[in-house]
Parts: C-alpha cells; structure tokens; sequence
C-alpha cells in the first residue's frame, strides 16, 4: 500500500486531496498542529479512514520524527499560513511556517527517505507584480505580499534540493482554486456566504475591498487531482496549474448574486479596509505544460463553481 503524508490536512485542499488519495487505495497520513483549535470539520467524514499524527512546521525533529515512523512514498505540503491580509499583521510567522517550514519537511526527508516523492505547494501570488500575462512556469516572481515571499523561498528551496540531492521534489505553481471548504476569510467563499445570508434574510450587506481586482479562479478537487499527477511522472518538474481564464471579484459577485435572482450592486458596498497594502496585477495561468504533460484537465467552469459554493451556503444556512 503506498503511503502519503499530508500536511495541512484539515484544510481544503488537504481534505479533498485525502479523498482522492484514499479512493486510489493509499494510506493517508495526517500531520496536525498540537492546538487547541483544530478545526476538524472538513476531514469529519473520513477521519476513520487516515491516520493523523501530531507535527510542526516549525519544529524539525517533529518532521524527522515523522518521516522516520511513517516511511512515506509520498509527501504533500500543503501546510502552511495561507491567508495573504493575514501575513501583513505576521509576516515573520508566515516566513517561518510558508517558507522555512518547507526547508525543515525536505532535510527530514532528505534524512530520513530520500525517495521520498514530494510535493510543494507554490502560489500565483508569487508572480505579484507580473512581468508577464499569461504566467508560465519561466515567468519571473515578483511577490507583493509576506506571503508571495514566503511562497517563492519555499519554491526555491524546493528546486534547490531537487537539484543538489536528487530529490524527487516538485511544485505545483497553482492559481486561486475555491470551493464550499473555502475558509470564511477568503473573498470568494466571503461572497457566497453573504449571498446565502441575504438570501436567507439573515444580513442585507456584504463589504468587500477592490472590486477590480482579477483572479483564475478554478474548483479545489480538480486542482488535488494535478498534484498528484505531478508525483507519478517519471522526472521531477515544476508546473502553473489554473484555468487560463480570468475574472474579476465584481463579476465573481455577478455571478453569486445572479445565481439568487439577485443584482450585487444592491448590496455589495466598497470598504477601505478590506484592500491590500500592495494589490498583485493581472494573475492568469498559462497551463499548457500542465494539460500536455500530465494530460490535466480542469471539470468545473467558472459558472458552476460559484453556484456549487453558493447553492453549499444556502444548504448549510438552512440547515
């Protein structure tokens, strides 16, 4: 049975990746945080079916400790602090766990299972400032946040051990990808939600930052699907996964509030607050290297993704 860790397991990502992984017959390993807090919600369902293990991106001998006991064929680092605005107000968290967190998971591996097949989960956000649209694999990364920092450390980092120790070590360079386990915070599951609330006659407003700002937004469990892939190829390599398309937040709240019968203009109002020191410009993939290697595809269009996290909202909220 091949056996895959997975960091960052009770998030999105995590949790659909989990999914995918046990329907293919793998045992899925689960690395958590020791807290408080852990939100189990997401990974509820399958919880009898993966292991989780207690470790920290911000501990090595956990790491160590980790791949010493597990022996895995595989590893997902998909643990991280992912939430841009966030890493404003802890840039120097965000460093240490997004970025030197990778460093610590590749030397425990490197250690203790240097065949090891092991997976980083880069970010669009590492582009920023794009020197060019569409944004491919040898696009220059111009970061605009703590987190687009951090993310391009880790992105090196990863290449840097592929290429001095031979590890099996790729990274994923994927474009925003939602879905109805998106966290709260983020703008596009803050949109649903508030559709669902007005809809319910639970709230009569959303505020939002810049309406203008554009994304290449794709569905969550094609994109699991892509990392995976990118671990059964015979070389280790780096690929942009996204849609090719992109969209702004206004036409996202369009799309949210049409699906209800509803005009955003009516209740979307503009808040200071809510835009980024410094905004990223134009973010849409270039995927070709992606859809020819490893012959992906995303299965879900724009349309149905905000109606499939409005229509979850609207369940959830009645429920």
């Amino acid at each position: 049975m091949t056996t895959a860790i997975i960091t960052g397991i009770t998030g999105q990502d995590g949790s659909y990746l989990a999914e995918f992984l046990l329907e293919k017959g793998y045992r899925v390993v689960g690395m958590v945080r020791r807290s408080s807090t852990v939100t189990w919600e997401r990974i509820e369902h399958i919880k009898d079916d993966i292991e989780i293990v207690q470790g920290d991106l911000h501990d090595q001998s956990s790491l160590i400790n980790l791949i010493d006991d597990t022996q895995p064929d595989e590893v997902y680092n998909l643990g991280a602090q992912s939430f841009v605005p966030t890493s404003w107000n802890q840039p120097v968290l965000t460093g240490q766990v997004t970025g030197l967190g990778v460093t610590m998971l590749l030397e425990a591996i490197r250690l203790g299972k240097p065949d090891t097949r092991f997976y980083q989960a880069s970010s669009s956000e590492m582009f920023g400032k794009v020197k060019e649209v569409p944004q491919n694999e040898d696009t220059p990364f111009y970061p605009r946040s703590p987190y687009g920092v951090a993310k391009v450390y880790g992105h090196w980092i990863t290449v840097n051990y592929r290429e001095s120790y031979n590890l099996f070590a790729v990274s994923g360079i994927l474009f925003n990808h939602e879905s109805p386990r998106r966290g709260l915070e983020f703008v596009t599951r803050k949109i649903t939600d508030g559709v669902a609330r007005i809809k319910l006659g639970m709230a009569d407003q959303i505020a939002l930052g810049n309406l203008d700002s554009r994304r290449d937004w794709g569905f969550a469990q094609d994109y699991v699907r892509a990392m995976w892939l990118m671990l059964q190829q015979e070389e280790a390599d780096d690929y942009v996964v996204g849609t090719g398309q992109t969209k702004s937040v206004r036409e996202f709240c369009e799309a949210a509030f049409g699906y209800v019968g509803l005009n955003y203009e009516d209740y979307v109002v503009q808040d200071p607050r809510f835009y980024r020191p410094a905004e990223v410009d134009l973010l849409v993939s270039d995927p070709s290297k992606a859809r020819k290697v490893l012959g992906w595809e995303p299965t879900v269009d724009f349309k149905e993704l905000v109606s499939l996290m409005v229509e979850a909202d609207l369940a959830r909220l009645s429920g």
